[in-house]
């Protein structure tokens, strides 16, 4: 990294940490709210406390959730760390043997298996970007780790044109809350559409070519952060009695096989029609589950792996609360809403596609999840696309890319990512924020010719 370029140095030295920033956004929430919404009472004193209330019930409504990503971050690593996971990066890796070629390979399967499911692509990217630095570091390579975790970070602005979208997998369902409105919309209008398919593989050639530029702009430097290969240190004790079975290999590759083909028997039992519909965070998790076991050999080397995972997840832990308060402040008070009406306003039959998806970035800021910004936007803008008679499946592919699009700029989704490669927010937000306005491009580019 070229310390001269002042981009670069204003991003590190006025951003400040993620939890500082989900503070911040709080309390912008909570005035705009205040000021915006509708006080039912007509008294500013008795409506403060409401919106208080209002973040106090949302502070709760994603304890779930929170489970779910440090699952999701603490199994992800845990296989990572199994010999035959490291074999696989070490593959990969080998081509990476300087910053723009390591940028260039960890965008281009990061986006790849964002296109798959949206919770593989945080693991993978993170894991990929540590190996990469690891790898750098042993050999005295200069690397530009940031770019390379960013990179690393690239497909969370992909994946909901993939088939895990929570917009289109939502309103293909025969039961979705839309359904009497809009009726079923399968995802041969949305994911597999011409536009959507126009759309990704324009990424998978722009974003992953603007990584090798800038790794060639900014090569980096020698790898000074306390990145060190694992270890296993602790002293190997003979297992007696009923300890051997923590040691058995016959014990963790039975339970290791039951759970993973509980998992793969689904893409045998659900039909064709379904897609990968049934693959969520609990499938993920519980397919992670399985593989760690049984790619371990025992148990007890699986529960020291976790044991070196878990340190990665206390980002999720206590800030995703916080998260979940500003979301019960935008969907109570009605500022979520508010905002997309504003939008929906000033649209005609041209720009409401376009303004969708502003709305949905602008939106994501505040409600950084896909499920739930379909919740609160997916009524407004699709009853807006009925009146102008607009194509619904391509109003809501601008919702989802608006929704994506912003991750880049929101350190939300980049806490599994800062816990496994071990760096802050204002360590990529600069490069994230530069493929933020090339997706702008492609994207806006995309439902314009469409």
């Amino acid at each position: 990294m070229q310390e001269g370029n002042l981009y670069i140095r204003f991003i590190q030295k006025f951003l400040p940490s993620p939890f500082s920033i989900a503070i911040i956004l709080s309390l912008l929430t909570y005035v705009l709210a205040l000021l915006f919404t509708r006080n039912p009472t007509d008294q500013i004193s008795t409506y403060s406390i409401k919106i208080l209330e209002y973040w106090e019930t949302g502070f709760w409504e994603l304890l779930s959730f929170t489970m779910q990503m440090s699952l999701i971050l603490i199994l992800g690593h845990a296989l990572a760390l199994t010999a035959f996971f490291n074999k696989i990066i070490t593959i990969f890796t080998t081509y990476c043997t300087n910053s723009a070629k390591a940028a260039l390979w960890v965008s281009l399967l990061t986006i790849v298996v964002s296109f798959i499911n949206w919770g593989l692509c945080l693991v993978f990217g993170a894991i990929f970007a540590r190996k990469v630095a690891e790898r750098a570091k042993a050999n005295g390579q200069k690397l530009n780790y940031p770019l390379v975790a960013a990179a690393g970070y690239s497909g969370m602005m992909c994946w909901h044109g993939g088939f895990s979208g929570s917009a289109p997998l939502t309103i293909a369902s025969v039961n979705h809350f839309l359904f009497e409105q809009i009726g079923q919309i399968g995802i041969e209008q949305t994911l597999l559409s011409p536009m959507n398919i126009f759309t990704s593989v324009l990424l998978l050639i722009v974003i992953p070519g603007l990584f090798y530029y800038l790794g060639k702009r900014y090569p980096g430097s020698d790898i000074t952060l306390p990145i060190e290969a694992t270890k296993n240190n602790q002293a190997m004790v003979a297992p007696t009695g009923a300890e051997r079975l923590d040691h058995s290999k016959l014990a963790a590759v039975i339970l290791g096989f039951i759970i993973c083909f509980l998992a793969l028997r689904k893409i045998w039992i659900n039909p064709s029609s379904a897609g990968l519909s049934f693959i969520d965070l609990n499938y993920i998790n519980f397919l992670l589950f399985g593989l760690a076991i049984l790619l371990h050999g025992s148990f007890s080397k699986f529960l020291i792996a976790i044991q070196e995972a878990v340190g990665g997840a206390a980002g999720i832990i206590i800030q995703f609360p916080l998260y979940a308060g500003i979301m019960g402040i935008m969907n109570y008070s009605g500022l979520a809403a508010q905002i997309s009406d504003g939008f929906v306003a000033i649209s005609n039959a041209t720009t409401l596609p376009l303004f969708a998806f502003l709305s949905a970035g602008l939106v994501n800021i505040f409600v950084p999840s896909g499920g739930g910004q379909w919740a609160v936007q997916g009524p407004i803008i699709t009853e807006a696309a009925q009146a102008l008679s607009i194509s619904i499946p391509k109003v809501v592919m601008a919702l989802a890319y608006g929704d994506q699009l912003t991750n880049m700029l929101q350190p939300f989704w980049a806490l599994p990512l800062l816990g496994i490669t071990k760096l802050r927010a204002k360590d990529i937000l600069p490069y994230s924020v530069i493929i933020m306005l090339a997706g702008t491009l492609i994207f806006t580019f995309s439902l314009l010719v469409f």
